[in-house]
């Protein structure tokens, strides 16, 4: 079989779907495939299985991906830091020294400690500094904004913490702190929903942090299943153990939205006969009916209006930054009060059309308000 698939596959194709590669990641082998192809593949077999070290194509070494040697170095570092402070019986020396064996097992004996699964982005990302780390866990925009458009010849919406705290991106640092307005202006700006920290945390995954839902958890799925969140093989980032979890904590309408394939999407609406004025608008996802396997919809429009469809009349579209600022690129943002209120204001807007309006709101500034006048007046 793999003869056959090999003779199939070309420079230009993934060794598994066979069509051109998505986020491709290169094996030393020679050998292409999507990075989501991939990541099925070796999750279809156990961690003790040899096959899931092996190329699809050739069975030559997988090396491991940069996710897991970043939760090795992370995990050594965090040993290290114990152990400096003689800190070797606590609770959690003993958690981090288990997870340590248990990834140094994962990635085998036989890695060179080289070589690592690479994708095709060899630019390294932003690193977050301190001071914008504890303001995008408060939610306190203003800085994280000015910090961000201070230069944008930098990938700030994307920046991570350090090595010690795993490279988290800072949208997961939003979600883990369930800054739900926080999440909305990052992803406007071009976060990337799908980033993920050194061990492969993803923003969908903070959520869930410690298995337990974040208060703001089902407005905050549907906020990032409406950018495009995906899902991903490992277990505790598989669709079906959200599921589980949203089910286990009474959360009955984000998991029948998880389970649903367009729940919580955002769509453009297609095929509409009843109403062919429709077709074309774009609209939100925000219940699936599972009795009639139909979703309630609302227009991303003035009018917000509630529709009941059926999945032949959705097609997904997911949000992007230009969907929301319609900004252009090519200039550089003067950062001033009135901008930032801007920014905070399509924020606002933003969780409005999704239906989220109803949680904490942004502190916009009122420019109507004037200065009280008055005071001590100088002697």
């Amino acid at each position: 079989m793999a003869a056959h698939l090999a003779d199939a596959v070309t420079e230009r194709t993934c060794g598994i779907c066979l069509e051109d590669p998505k986020n491709p990641l290169d094996l030393p082998c020679g050998h292409s495939f999507c990075d989501g192809c991939l990541g099925k593949w070796r999750s279809r077999y156990g961690v003790e299985e040899e096959m899931r070290r092996k190329c699809p194509i050739c069975r030559a070494r997988i090396p491991p991906s940069k996710e897991m040697v970043g939760l090795l170095r992370t995990l050594r570092a965090r040993k290290q830091q114990l152990e400096d402070a003689n800190d070797t019986s606590s609770e959690d020396y003993h958690q981090v020294c288990y997870f340590l064996a248990k990834t140094e097992k994962e990635l085998g004996a036989d890695w060179d400690g080289v070589t690592v699964l690479q994708d095709n982005n060899d630019k390294p990302p932003v690193v977050i500094p301190n001071y914008i780390g504890k303001a995008v866990g408060t939610g306190d925009i203003k800085p994280v904004l000015k910090w961000i458009n201070a230069n944008r010849t930098e990938d700030r919406a994307n920046a991570v913490s350090s090595a010690e705290m795993a490279r988290m991106p800072v949208l997961c640092i939003a979600c883990m702190d369930d800054q739900l307005a926080m999440t909305t202006q990052l992803l406007q700006l071009g976060a990337n929903v799908d980033g993920r920290a050194s061990y492969g945390g993803t923003a969908t995954s903070f959520v869930f942090n410690d298995g337990l839902l974040s208060r703001n958890a089902t407005e905050m799925v549907r906020l990032l299943l409406s950018w495009g969140a995906s899902f991903f093989p490992e277990e505790e980032r598989k669709k079906e153990h959200f599921i589980q979890q949203a089910r286990k904590y009474g959360k009955r309408v984000l998991a029948d939205l998880l389970e649903s394939e367009l729940g919580g999407r955002r769509c453009e609406i297609v095929n509409l006969l009843a109403r062919p004025e429709l077709n074309g608008k774009t609209c939100v996802t925000d219940e699936y009916l599972p009795g009639g396997n139909q979703y309630k919809v609302t227009l991303e429009n003035k009018s917000k209006e509630v529709l009941v469809l059926g999945p032949d009349n959705l097609k997904r579209r997911d949000r992007t930054p230009q969907d929301s600022l319609n900004r252009d690129e090519s200039q550089q943002p003067v950062v001033t009060e009135e901008t930032e209120a801007r920014a905070e204001q399509a924020a606002a807007e933003l969780l409005a059309e999704l239906g989220l309006d109803e949680s904490p709101r942004l502190n916009v500034p009122n420019k109507s308000k004037k200065k009280k006048k008055g005071g001590k007046k100088k002697k």
